[in-house]
């Protein structure tokens, strides 16, 4: 018997750049700063909050929607930084992740033939989701260099077509931070139209040099028509714990619901119990950005020290770099190159565009221990 032929729904997908390059580093003992996760550990005592939850036997399915006391500090935890009142039983969902998160709200939202803006470079799951859901992708650039926000053509691409649009701040690839300026920009330019809003907020926590986060919760016209993503995962530096969250109106949240019941159900009981438990105090989020920054200064000054020219980096834990004045190799060749003769990995910022767009920038993380760290600076001063 032979396997039956597929007409694949993903026929432009193949392996990502971050497989090879996680893969090219561990082959060659490289310092693996391409794929973002950091090698450090969590709070030991959230590991212990987990153990307790499932030492009390909290095992079993929890509820759809999420554990009532997550819920419940999650949406307290938002009116507190964004000012924004949730209802925590009808407008909080608690999801495997924000990648499952955003698949699901488009899956909820876009129907065959939609439109939904995306602003590249953009997190490599967005395209696929909204093919995935039947739609159509409609790519608009952030501004190359700068990576701002053009909102001259993102108002050309908004037709009578557009379901959705996605945005991500603070931004991966570019570490770049919308400001208030800018959401209130994005506000007035929806408010005369049916567009939702998916507001990817995963690195909420992690904005530089005394900026506030914008999250879409805080501008009333947003928030009105807003998804809004987060993750514990990227919070608490367990993102193999796969746990998110989603706020929205109860009326998007009701067809989130729909979705979201069928493609995962539910999630991790202990883990939700554990999270409500240390949710309880704001100390390790609100000292988040300071944890951050000064890795990102540490990274920063080490790099000052090559010949790659640094991009600004106010938000995540992602620095860009231009990479031009060492060769003029393309991004994903340079990347191999540097892994291979280097000895420290990265990811090409081309990875990010759907037609490849280099323009000799690649992406380091730095969610990492201050002595790995050092070491990718120190082979890096090679250059």
């Amino acid at each position: 018997m032979s396997c039956p032929r597929l007409q694949s729904k993903l026929p432009q997908v193949g392996t990502t750049i971050f497989t090879v390059m996680s893969a090219l580093a561990s082959d060659t003992g490289a310092v693996n700063l391409g794929q973002g996760f950091p090698d450090f550990a969590c709070d030991p005592s959230l590991v212990d909050a987990v153990t307790r939850a499932m030492q009390k036997g909290l095992n079993q399915y929890p509820p759809m929607t999420g554990v009532a006391a997550l819920r419940d500090a999650v949406a307290t935890k938002i009116e507190a930084m964004y000012a924004r009142q949730y209802c925590a039983a009808a407008e909080i969902t608690i999801t495997a992740g924000a990648t499952q998160a955003i698949l699901t709200a488009i899956l909820a939202v876009v129907h065959h033939g939609d439109e939904v803006i995306v602003l590249e470079p953009c997190y490599d799951s967005y395209r696929p989701n909204i093919e995935l859901a039947g739609g159509v992708v409609v790519r608009v650039p952030l501004t190359p260099g700068s990576f701002r926000p053009d909102f001259d053509k993102i108002a050309a691409a908004i037709t009578s077509k557009t379901r959705a649009i996605i945005i991500n701040s603070p931004h991966n690839p570019s570490g770049t931070v919308w400001s208030a300026a800018d959401m209130q920009r994005l506000e007035e330019l929806l408010a005369a139209t049916n567009v939702v809003l998916i507001s990817d907020e995963v690195y909420e926590h992690m904005v530089f040099d005394g900026q506030q986060h914008a999250s879409a919760s805080r501008f009333v016209g947003l928030a009105e028509r807003a998804f809004v993503v987060s993750s514990f995962g990227k919070t608490y530096h367990v993102t193999g714990w796969k746990v998110g969250y989603v706020a929205a109106p109860r009326e998007l949240t009701h067809e989130f619901r729909k979705v979201h019941q069928f493609n995962v159900f539910t999630v991790n009981t202990p883990v939700q119990h554990a999270l409500a438990e240390y949710l309880a105090q704001p100390e390790p989020y609100l000292n988040l950005p300071g944890f951050y920054q000064q890795k990102r200064d540490l990274f920063r000054a080490g790099l000052q020290q090559t010949r790659f020219k640094l991009l600004p980096c106010q938000g995540t834990y992602f620095q860009c770099v231009d990479t031009s004045a060492i060769n003029d190799l393309p991004e994903a060749d340079f990347c191999k190159w540097l892994t291979t003769e280097l000895g420290v990995a990265a990811i090409p910022l081309s990875a990010f565009y759907a037609d490849g767009f280099d323009q000799h920038v690649v992406r380091f993380c730095f969610a990492k221990k201050a002595e790995t760290l050092n070491l990718a600076l120190q082979k890096l001063q090679n250059l």
